[in-house]
């Protein structure tokens, strides 16, 4: 046996052509190989080995054969080979038939090139290969590549092709809970949302002196089967708006999630506030209510429908503590969230420089609008002053034909106050509540950019505990003399640590994507919202001035109608007196 098997390793060509002595290339070629072939791919022995073990020498050329697939030198560039004979599972797949003679080996060879067994396919869901816990990688790559495995620039430049609710890279619930995303698996179509119209309505005052507030009815119809009913209607103080504003923000990071009118503690019973209030509670709801993510959290459901809501609240903070409260999401992690933020983004940076100037020019076209609105109230009140003053006269006044005039005059007075009051206020329902509702918009935009920082600094926390314990495990396997529990521990330690730091690199990710999508929801809602707004504000404006014409031609027409009947009067008793 020794004699007829070195002269096969002799005839070995180790350069031919430049090509691998593993005779890998030449593993794809439809000619069957030579008897010869099994014995002189002994790649894996040297000619020592071969001619040592003859007596076993079909079990060389299995284990030989095993062995090909496992080199290390040629593991990764021959990964693509999928129709090698041995299958991407080598001589532990299915495919894997032992062949001693040239035409068995022949015959099933050809057979597994014609019909390739099909290795798992990475390429069929590059975002959810991606696995967060107790991952693949970290089971089948080397400990010091396990981090290696996942290509982190890969997220800047992927195309992103959906709504937040539809990111295939959330893997988990939690995740994408964490990222205000529903629980439908990656990869399932988006449907179309539900619709949902709600209404504000009924303020009244309830309590006594001290504990005065306002309580309002809120009416909502849906064609969500997540509801009971289609229709229902609960009451709601301020109170409780605040806590839904609060719990949404806590439940989805990243998402600009509109706010309620801000507190006064003056003149908060004032039918006017009141009624802006009620306005500005209503556009709240509705907005919620139509965005892809919030309209499906649990917390919006509470609200809308719970009978008894401060009951319910509690008893859902009793059963599982909402994960945004204190230190939030970014606890679950492990890390603390510390640290001076720089932002290294230029789209985010210039999105920020954007908001803070658009945020100054907002509140000084607020300031505009209210002293227009003060002076519309104070020209009802100079027009109530005016009319008292005619009505005042018109009563001393002996001659009918003066006095009749002036009182129609204090009466069109008392329209032209009405009048403006009532443009007044409607200023306030169009242009004002609009430009006070951005500007408490961009106050969610900066609590949301506040969170991509935490979600930052947690990152970078995560990243700076693997490197302290991939020291501490590379330290003591160096020393030599730690029990193999410790070292077994300290590289549970080590996956874990990788593990919550692609966590905390995805979150960030994902709420960089998540931002970029809410602040272009933010631009066509300002567009929209602020045209609507103009418009109705100039109708409003026109039909005011409309019906002030109307009401002086009326007067005008009036005093004509009186004039022409003192005429008349008097040309008929002219001639009787002569």
């Amino acid at each position: 046996m020794s004699s007829g098997t070195s002269p096969q390793l002799g005839n070995l060509d180790l350069e031919t052509d430049g090509a691998s002595p593993w005779g890998d290339e030449r593993s794809v070629n439809t000619q069957p190989p030579p008897p010869e072939s099994p014995t002189a791919a002994t790649v894996g022995q040297d000619t020592k080995d071969a001619e040592t073990e003859q007596p076993q020498t079909p079990t060389i050329k299995t284990s030989t054969t095993r062995r090909n697939p496992r080199r290390p030198g040629r593991h990764v560039a021959r990964v693509e080979a999928i129709d090698d004979d041995l299958g991407p599972l080598g001589p532990l797949g299915d495919n894997f038939t032992v062949t001693d003679t040239p035409e068995a080996s022949s015959g099933p060879s050809k057979h597994l090139h014609e019909t390739p067994p099909e290795p798992p396919q990475k390429e069929d869901s590059p975002r959810g290969s991606r696995v967060i816990s107790g991952g693949t990688s970290s089971r089948t790559m080397p400990r010091g590549e396990t981090m290696e495995s996942v290509s982190l620039e890969d997220d800047e430049t992927e195309a992103y092709t959906g709504p937040p609710t539809t990111f295939d890279a959330m893997e988990s619930p939690e995740r994408r809970r964490m990222i205000g995303g529903p629980d439908r698996a990656p990869g399932q179509p988006q449907v179309a949302g539900p619709v949902f119209d709600i209404s504000v309505g009924d303020p009244h005052k309830v309590g006594d002196l001290t504990s005065a507030h306002t309580v309002y009815q809120v009416r909502t119809k849906t064609t969500s089967k997540a509801y009971r009913n289609s229709e229902f209607t609960v009451s709601r103080r301020y109170r409780d708006f605040l806590w839904l504003y609060s719990a949404l923000n806590n439940n989805n990071p990243g998402v600009v999630v509109p706010p309620p009118p801000e507190k006064q503690a003056v003149g908060r019973f004032d039918d006017n506030f009141v009624e802006s209030r009620r306005s500005a509670l209503e556009r709240m709801l509705n907005k919620t209510a139509v965005h892809p993510i919030l309209q499906n959290d649990p917390d919006l459901k509470l609200f809308l429908e719970s009978e008894a809501l401060n009951g319910d609240i509690k008893h859902k903070e009793k059963q599982a503590p909402p994960i945004g409260e204190s230190k939030g999401m970014f606890s679950s992690l492990g890390f603390t969230v510390a640290g001076k933020f720089v932002e290294t983004d230029e789209w985010f940076h210039d999105r920020k420089n954007y908001l803070d100037a658009l945020e100054i020019q907002l509140k000084s076209l607020l300031k505009a609008v209210d002293t227009v609105i003060k002076q519309r109230k104070d020209l009802a009140e100079a027009a109530s002053d005016f009319s008292s003053s005619l009505h005042a006269l018109s009563t001393v006044e002996l001659s009918k034909s003066l006095s009749s005039p002036l009182e129609a005059l204090s009466d069109l007075q008392i329209r032209i106050k009405e009048l403006h009051e009532r443009q007044a206020q409607q200023d306030v329902l169009t242009l004002g509540i609009t430009v006070d509702e951005y500007i408490r918009l961009i106050g969610s935009i900066k609590l949301a950019f506040q969170q991509r920082q935490k979600a930052y600094h947690s990152y970078h926390a995560a990243e700076s505990e693997l490197n302290k314990r991939k020291s501490t495990f590379e330290k003591l396997q160096r020393q030599g003399k730690t029990q193999q529990d410790r070292l077994n521990q300290m590289s549970a330690e080590v996956t874990d640590s990788e593990r919550k730091v692609h966590q905390a690199r995805l979150l960030f990710d994902d709420m960089g994507r998540l931002m970029r999508l809410e602040l272009d929801r933010f631009e066509r809602e300002k567009v929209e919202d602020f045209k609507s707004a103009v418009e109705t504000f100039l109708e409003s404006a026109v039909e005011a001035q409309k019906e002030l014409i109307e009401l002086w031609e009326t007067y005008l027409l009036q005093l004509d109608r009186e004039e022409e009947e003192e005429t008349g009067f008097r040309s008929i008793n002219e001639p009787t007196s002569a």
